[in-house]
């Protein structure tokens, strides 16, 4: 039940933000990246992942271009599709000026072993991609379950870091998400208009 209405709300989500044009997507990503440097957990950081953007998903670029320029570390994620349909995800070290190569979803990722990987629980912030979310933290992925396998160790212990951070355009949001066992909540969402704190997670910022 809950992957049948999750399919239906990805889809209408995808088609929403689809709709928004390349000059709204400038300006969203811009508002983003003043929301997301004015955080504490931010300007603590040193090792900040996020990712490239696609599908209409709103861009982390000018904030990892700040990030770099602040000395921080960053990083994005590389897929790894193994035998028997194993799938896996690595972060690894990014510079705004490398050149990337597309995965099979078509979204860049960095190309080779140039960069080591980082250990994700050695992360201090991820900036992760979605098709939606709520206010109670619940995240709506693209349905590969990348990021819910990779942090899932967030659920089995008392682990701290990184800070999930669910980055989205204001319209991605609904006002309950159906979750499952695995689905990892998010501790923090930043939209172009606003800075949304769960309950749970209140005083981390």
């Amino acid at each position: 039940m809950n992957s049948a209405l999750k399919n239906q709300l990805r889809q209408s989500l995808r088609a929403r933000r689809r709709q928004i044009l390349p000059d709204q997507q400038h300006l969203a990503a811009q508002q983003l990246m003043q929301r997301v440097i004015k955080l504490s957990v931010y300007r603590r950081a040193s090792h900040i992942a996020a990712y490239m953007a696609s599908d209409g998903e709103i861009s982390p670029e000018y904030l990892l271009r700040h990030a770099s320029l602040q000395k921080k570390r960053c990083y994005l994620p590389r897929i790894h599709l193994g035998g028997a349909g194993q799938k896996r995800m690595s972060f690894q070290r990014f510079h705004p000026r490398q050149a990337l190569q597309l995965n099979r979803y078509g979204i860049g990722e960095p190309a080779g072993l140039r960069y080591c990987a980082i250990a994700p629980a050695q992360l201090d912030i991820v900036l992760l991609p979605l098709a939606g979310f709520d206010k109670n933290g619940g995240r709506l992925g693209m349905g590969g379950g990348f990021y819910d396998r990779c942090f899932a160790f967030k659920k089995r212990s008392a682990q701290q870091k990184p800070l999930l951070i669910g980055i989205a355009h204001h319209c991605q949001e609904v006002s309950a998400l159906p979750v499952d066992d695995w689905d990892i909540g998010l501790d923090m969402i930043i939209t172009d208009r606003a800075v949304i704190i769960p309950k749970r997670s209140r005083g981390k910022a």
